[in-house]
Formats: structure tokens, sequence, C-alpha cells
């Protein structure tokens, strides 16, 4: 019973999310977008010009948004590439290029430095989370193993200067992964957007230019 009522709740508040309404008005596939988006207008991270790896990108809300921002090249198109990386499939974005698979694993990883042909990365985002079980330590482990995969991706492929910005959760691994982007960037900012829910221990970390890059 107890479960039926939670579910009719976040039903109910979903419904009534005005990043939701926002987000369907606007066209964007998630409400996810409007972190990204504060995001980026304090921080100015994406620009004309720019190479963007979404990991974990579907349902595609944050590629959406940084398509948006490279739009405008002469005769439709973009001005820079975005590259869109999962496990689950994505619908397709107009000048998006997905691919579908473990970023993890050689086949996808050789799949994107043929379409980087030696280039490197202005912004990787990540707004991966894995499946939390309720278990605080096990929930933990998994958050910061996903964040420590994509650290160690942006500094095989980021540019020295180049950003890396993933989400994260105040628990008992927040304190190593803080630790973690400080070893790696030389400025580490962390972020609360008014999209994230109040009562959700979601944060994101901001990490810029690599110490030691590759």
């Amino acid at each position: 019973m107890a479960k039926n009522k939670f579910n009719q709740n976040w039903v109910h508040d979903h419904i009534n999310d005005p990043y939701v309404k926002l987000a369907q008005k606007e066209g964007y596939r998630a409400r996810a977008v409007y972190k990204l988006k504060e995001i980026d207008e304090s921080e100015k991270l994406i620009r004309p010009g720019h190479i963007i790896v979404d990991l974990g990108a579907t349902p595609g809300s944050w590629s959406q948004y940084a398509r948006n921002k490279l739009a405008g090249k002469e005769g439709g198109g973009i001005v820079g590439e975005i590259f869109a990386l999962d496990l689950l499939p994505m619908e397709p974005i107009a000048d998006v290029q997905f691919m579908q698979g473990d970023f993890r694993e050689d086949e996808v990883l050789n799949l994107l430095e043929s379409k980087l042909i030696g280039r490197k990365v202005d912004l990787v985002l990540s707004d991966m989370a894995p499946n939390l079980t309720g278990n605080s330590t096990v929930d933990a482990a998994r958050v910061e193993y996903i964040i420590e995969l994509a650290v160690t991706f942006a500094k095989a492929h980021l540019k020295p200067g180049g950003a890396l910005l993933v989400k994260c959760f105040h628990g008992p691994s927040y304190n190593n992964i803080v630790t973690l982007f400080k070893n790696e960037f030389k400025t580490v900012v962390n972020k609360k957007p008014k999209a994230s829910k109040d009562k959700s221990s979601e944060i994101f970390l901001l990490g810029r230019g690599l110490k030691n890059p590759d």
C-alpha cells in the first residue's frame, strides 16, 4: 500500500513539476536539461566550435541543449561537434553523433577515436548515475566508480584546458570524489542547480584544466 502511495505521489509531483512542464513546452526530452543550462549559463561551458562528449547521454536532453548552443552554422547545422554515448538506445538528434555501447570497451572507444581523428575534446559531460540500492555504502561505491570512469575518460580525451562536468551525490564517497577532482584539475567547483530537487543529495562537480594532461 505504501509503495502505491509513493508511486502516486511521484506521479503527482512529476506532472506538476514546473521543469517537466517547461521541458515539454520547449521540446526537451527530460527536465535534467535545466540543470545543465543553469551551470552552463554561470560557467560559460559550451561555445561554438567546441567538441563535446556526452557520456550516458540517453534520453538526450543534455545533447539537445549542447546542440542548440552550437547551432547557427550557415545553411544549418552546428559549429562544433557532439558525440553522445550510452549503453541504451537513443532517439536521433540532429547533428549529434550517437554511439551505443560501453565507453569502457575498446570497440566503442575506437569508434569515437576514429571520428575525433586525433583531436582532443573541449568538454566532457556526464549525467550518469548508478541504479541505487538504498544501501548507502554500496551506493556510494557505485557513484564513486562511475565518476572515476568519467575522470579516466576525460584525462585521455580532454584538451589541457578542457572541462569535465559530472553528476555526484552527497554521501560517504563525496569527499573522495572531490579529492580525486582536485588531484586532476586546476579548478574545481560544485554546483547545486535550482532544477535539482531540494530533497535530493544530487550535486554537480566541475573540473577545469587538467593538471597532468596525457
